[in-house]
């Protein structure tokens, strides 16, 4: 306990900022203080901790060796004390705070509204900032603290990162979908038939080897993707008028009623339901906001999918 008795504690709030934006002035806006204030906060974690933390390499700032081994184990503690000084009771109609959420274009269409309608009714002092990545850059950020929350289809343990928690927010099932003027006039396409059709592919890469890839692949099987992009509601818009294929979850989709010539059938080969879950670090288990907002988030995905039924 004597090093905790040397050292401002709001200095190590300062050195977690400074430690996830790597720069001064994107650290002070981070926490509410002004430039000046926040190199001072620098000068006095180096001359405590008697190490530079930041230097400059390659035109940018960089952690150095020590820093890079204090993100964890401060991250941690900064988690383990919130979680102990935070209330017992949380009253969303009262609280204060903005969470860091990453959603897909697809879980942004379907969440996020009955979410924010949520919000707005009953936590009206929470704020959300939204961000887009690959499973992958999600679950990272998940461990480094930069993200509090995030939507996607994510292993299961052991594959799942040490430290990261998901729940199941619903159960999804892929349909395809082209232009009407391109189908039977009953049913679907056959395998050889969808299989020679241009597809639309919905990945955050160009090169994401998704489900379906996975699924035609363990057959034997692929498709040629003559359209890549990160974005749903553009997906369908560039299916009128071509001969286009495109292969979602089936939520993604919707009823269809602003798209009259596009019309959805069940793809001709087995693809496997996925589940849709939210995840996050173990480090925010304990946190009562984040528990809340966990628990809208499913009450919410809960709701949307009886509409649909």
């Amino acid at each position: 306990m004597d090093e905790l008795r040397r050292i401002d504690l709001n200095l190590l709030l300062a050195l977690h900022a400074l430690l996830a934006e790597k720069h001064v002035t994107r650290a002070a806006l981070r926490l509410h203080k002004s430039q000046p204030a926040m190199s001072h906060s620098l000068a006095q974690l180096r001359e405590h901790l008697g190490d530079p933390l930041l230097v400059r390499r390659g035109g940018r700032m960089a952690l150095t060796a020590r820093a890079q081994g204090l993100v964890q184990p401060l991250a941690d503690a900064l988690g383990s004390l919130n979680g102990l000084l935070a209330q017992a009771e949380f009253d969303p109609a009262h609280a204060r705070g903005r969470l860091r959420l990453a959603l897909s274009d697809y879980a942004s269409r379907i969440v996020l509204p009955p979410l924010m309608r949520h919000l707005r009714q009953h936590a009206p002092g929470l704020d959300l900032a939204i961000s887009q990545s690959t499973r992958e850059v999600m679950l990272a950020q998940l461990a480094d603290g930069e993200l509090d929350l995030a939507l996607g289809p994510f292993p299961y343990a052991p594959d799942l990162p040490e430290g990261i928690e998901v729940q199941d927010l619903f159960q999804e099932q892929f349909v395809s979908v082209a232009d009407q003027a391109v189908l039977p006039a009953r049913g679907g396409l056959s395998l050889p038939d969808w299989l020679q059709r241009p597809h639309v592919m919905l990945a955050m890469r160009p090169d994401a080897s998704e489900e379906i890839e996975r699924a035609l692949a363990a057959q034997g099987l692929s498709r040629r993707v003559v359209l890549a992009l990160p974005h749903w509601s553009a997906a369908l818009e560039v299916l009128a008028g071509t001969d286009l294929v495109l292969t979602v979850g089936s939520r993604a989709i919707g009823d269809l009623r602003r798209h009259k010539t596009l019309r959805r059938f069940a793809p001709p080969l087995e693809l496997p339901r996925f589940a849709y879950q939210q995840a996050w670090h173990v480090r925010k288990q304990g946190d009562a906001m984040h528990r809340w907002l966990r628990n809208s988030m499913a009450q919410c995905c809960t709701a949307q999918g009886q509409t649909q039924k």
